[in-house]
């Protein structure tokens, strides 16, 4: 996994380095040159304009540019303000910035709290030095940037890369090893290796009893909802599959022809739901199953007495905002799985912009796994209290895109998470990981190189995402495999 670290975090790396700053300095100048050669597709006869700030971000600009100048480059490093006036004057006919081939922003970096007057962005190609000045690291929030065609960052990743909208200010991220230890780090980045590596496999002695997942989903205005979670759940590997919507008799629910239906009659209906529940390994609770009271509170009590691990999704977060007692006597994992909206209701507030310690304090609050939904997913898990962890783990999937903003791509998501978990995940770590893991594999199904390419910007059906994920699957097998041959 790749380590993700706040700015203050990042200057406690820095401060305990075994090497001096001009030893970072260099080697860190050395990655922007290298980076702005390959941008370039040569250096012999190609300009450059650096804006370089005063502190170590400017001196890593200038750094490169010695590096580029030495190559043929020719080289023009100016202040940050000077930088503003030579592209807001450019004439818009023929620009100046047009005789530059590349524009290096080291102006401030992870430094800048606010704006630095970037108004007109080049007209060249903007290849960015840690972070593009004006988005704040921690966030990902822009007072103003030019935005970067390649951003190149040390050590680790900063979260305002992977926040909109500074993961798409900040274009293609580089991340340069310069010899900084961030493995201290508390958040990370999943990779397709480290999901391929979390993700269960067919055990050879399997039968369709080994991986059992109960669904209670839909309801009669929402039938396509427990189909999609069931459908998802088999292709992610569950081997049996039992649903049940309340209030709609078996014969009636929506489900694939494999998944088995049971009833569940309007009123009470927690315990019948809750009947032979042991026999399973994970069960999900909540998409489209609506909003009324009795469902509410049925659900709740669904939730509260279940054995085995449970995501918990859609009006199933709503039942948990209504009453949350409901989570208190829950031994067994738990995974809540809210967007924006629905984290509003559990918590009271919607996220903070800085999302990573939102998602860490739910976590902490609700004593489950959080996954908050998103561009970059969240997910965390609440410190143990027998470590010394200095507060709850956060990996980030960002493997997905805004092709999955669609109806039913949730209730794919918690199809997958149940298959995932249905593998026997109960301690917090592997819950963390594998919900993690499969909220990457579900992303990857966005971007899966099968697609028509004309396609690529428009909206993935859920019942396409769930028919992409053995393929995408065998995918993240494969760069698993290439990994571990390396």
């Amino acid at each position: 996994m790749i380590p993700i670290v706040t700015p203050a975090e990042m200057a406690a790396i820095d401060a305990a380095a075994p090497e001096g700053t001009d030893v970072l300095v260099a080697r860190a100048g050395a990655a922007v040159a290298v980076a702005a050669r390959r941008m370039m597709g040569g250096t012999y006869g190609r300009r450059v304009l650096v804006a370089a700030g005063k502190g170590n971000n400017g001196a890593d600009g200038r750094v490169a540019a010695a590096a580029l100048e030495r190559w043929g480059v020719r080289c023009r490093v100016v202040t940050p303000p000077e930088a503003l006036e030579l592209v807001a004057t450019a004439d818009t006919a023929s620009p100046a910035s047009a005789t530059w081939d590349l524009v290096i922003d080291a102006a401030y970096g992870t430094g800048l709290r606010g704006s630095w007057g970037a108004g007109r962005t080049p007209a060249a190609p903007v290849l960015a030095v840690d972070i593009p000045s004006g988005i704040d690291a921690l966030t990902g929030e822009d007072h103003g940037c030019w935005p970067a065609a390649v951003t190149v960052t040390f050590g680790a990743l900063k979260p305002g890369l992977l926040l909109h909208p500074g993961a798409a200010a900040a274009g293609e991220v580089e991340l340069a090893p310069i010899g900084l230890d961030a493995s201290g780090a508390v958040s990370w980045l999943v990779t397709d290796a480290d999901a391929d590596a979390a993700l269960p496999s067919a055990e050879p002695a399997a039968h369709k009893w080994r991986r059992a997942v109960r669904v209670i989903a839909g309801s009669p205005q929402m039938r396509g909802a427990g189909h999609l979670v069931c459908a998802a759940a088999q292709q992610a590997g569950a081997g049996m599959v039992v649903v049940s919507s309340p209030g709609v008799r078996a014969a009636d629910v929506a489900r694939p022809t494999e998944a088995v239906a049971r009833d569940l009659r309007p009123g009470d209906w927690a315990d019948p739901a809750l009947d032979g529940i042991k026999r399973f390994d994970a069960a999900v609770i909540g998409p489209g199953i609506g909003a009324d009271p009795t469902a509410l509170a049925q659900a709740a009590r669904f939730i509260a007495d279940c054995p085995v691990p449970l995501v918990v999704d859609a009006d199933g977060l709503t039942a948990l905002a209504e009453h949350p007692e409901c989570l208190h006597e829950r031994t067994a994992p738990t995974v809540l799985t809210p967007h924006d909206g629905e984290f509003a209701k559990l918590t009271g507030d919607p996220p903070a912009a800085d999302r990573f310690s939102a998602v860490r304090r739910a976590a902490d609050e609700f004593n489950a796994v959080v996954l908050l939904k998103g561009p970059t997913t969240l997910v965390a898990a609440r410190a143990a209290a027998n470590t010394s962890a200095p507060s709850a783990a956060v990996l980030a999937a960002a493997s997905g895109t805004a092709r999955l903003a669609t109806a039913g791509s949730g209730d794919v998501l918690s199809g997958v998470i149940a298959a995932v978990l249905s593998a026997g995940a109960t301690e917090p770590d592997a819950v963390l990981l594998g919900t993690a893991a499969a909220a990457h594999w579900h992303g990857r199904t966005a971007t899966f190189g099968g697609h028509d390419p004309a396609a690529g910007l428009t909206p993935l059906t859920a019942m396409h995402q769930v028919e992409l994920l053995g393929a995408v699957r065998a995918g993240l097998a494969a760069a698993g495999a290439e990994t571990s041959s390396t």
